[in-house]
């Protein structure tokens, strides 16, 4: 009998397709912009996903030690969920993310250099589908040093993940391999050189890091 469920070659430790942020897809984001969303250059809050792409050189596998510029005191770290594609564009796979950043004031068009240094993105275990819980019924939490410090719930996204996935696909094709974040939620908590950061949700394996020093 055949397998109907939408399939991967294999489940590799790190993504084999590109990583797609999104932003905008949290009412919090929308709401930190303010009036800002209806100024110029944007003159309206997005009709579309915002999109930006976490490079190959920004991954980062479970229990790594991902190091910190030496000019920056501390990073943003957001946790999301991300939907991996399999065949014919479904989702085949769900992993935790933690998404790596300098700090940065532009949410709507952030510098593609705070989000593309070396191991910015921690890249969680993936879990097929039939395995892992409904995306929209994730909730995540971030801890630093053991502390919770931010609860992340998906079932109040602007564009719930089925939504986001044909809205992104009417503009746009995805591939096998492909990872779709979900987005963060604001405020993004900031951690420092030294902590070690983790993400856990019921259904997914947990996600945890350490952030270092770079070397001068």
């Amino acid at each position: 009998m055949n397998d109907p469920r939408p399939a991967l070659t294999a489940l590799p430790l790190l993504p084999t397709g590109t990583v797609y942020g999104v932003l905008m897809n949290f009412p919090g984001e929308l709401t930190a912009m303010g009036e800002a969303a209806h100024q110029p250059p944007y003159l309206s809050p997005p009709r579309a996903p915002v999109l930006y792409i976490k490079p190959a050189n920004t991954f980062s596998p479970p229990e790594a030690a991902v190091a910190v510029p030496t000019e920056l005191e501390a990073v943003e770290v957001g946790a999301t969920v991300a939907l991996v594609l399999g065949t014919g564009g479904q989702v085949a796979a769900l992993r935790l993310l933690a998404d790596v950043s300098e700090p940065h004031g532009n949410h709507f068009r952030p510098p593609v250099k705070s989000r593309c240094r070396d191991g910015f993105l921690v890249v969680g275990a993936a879990v097929e589908t039939h395995a892992a819980p409904r995306p929209e019924g994730c909730v995540l939490t971030l801890a630093f040093d053991g502390q919770p410090v931010q609860t992340i719930h998906f079932d109040a996204l602007v564009r719930p993940p089925a939504t986001l996935l044909a809205d992104v696909t009417e503009f746009m094709t995805l591939h096998t391999g492909d990872h779709l974040m979900l987005g963060c939620d604001r405020p993004v908590p900031l951690a420092r050189p030294g902590q070690r950061v983790e993400l856990s949700c019921p259904g997914l394996p947990t996600l945890a890091f350490t952030l270092t020093r770079e070397a001068a």
